[in-house]
């Protein structure tokens, strides 16, 4: 078997040697309606990258939840409606999970705690944060690319961090 060795073809976007580096982290708190439903962040988080004052860096998205997830793809209702029906299916609410046996788990409890088994399986394969850098001042999506924060279990408050890093 041979291998064949390819070089990449290099383009420098953007370079700083700005020696202070410029750090800004916002919170960023939604209320979802449903699941799996998909919330276009996009703007926000531009929005935080403005009020930074970064020009060369990068902005990590968080969410600080295990049933909601970050990720980037492209914002077409239809797509969308495939995304929520793969996620659906992949990890159905009414399927058999051990971590919705109440009678056997007994950690990481609530009071008011749901069987949300399938929004846990389903996070693990999406995630929970993006990094995307900066350049000139701007996020460097693609042109079809937004940030989506996706809520997995039931409607509630969910609080996702923006932190951008970087440069003048």
């Amino acid at each position: 078997m041979k291998v064949s060795v390819v070089e990449p073809r290099r383009e420098t976007v953007s370079r700083s040697d700005a020696p202070a580096a410029l750090v800004l982290c916002e919170a960023l708190e939604y209320e979802t309606s449903t699941a799996p439903e998909f919330i276009d962040i996009t703007d926000d988080v531009i929005s935080v990258i403005e009020a930074s004052g970064v020009r060369f860096g990068q902005v990590a998205i968080f969410s600080q939840h295990t049933t909601a997830a970050i990720k980037i793809n492209e914002h077409e209702p239809l797509l969308l409606r495939d995304l929520a029906r793969t996620l659906r299916q992949f990890a159905p609410p009414n399927a058999y999970y051990e971590h919705n046996d109440f009678s056997r788990r007994t950690v990481n409890m609530n009071p008011d705690e749901c069987a949300n088994g399938h929004a846990h399986v389903q996070h693990l394969f999406l995630g929970t944060s993006e990094t995307i850098p900066v350049v000139d001042g701007r996020v460097t999506l693609g042109t079809w690319q937004r940030v989506f924060l996706i809520e997995l279990d039931h409607p509630r408050p969910r609080r996702v961090l923006v932190n951008v890093v970087g440069t003048a």
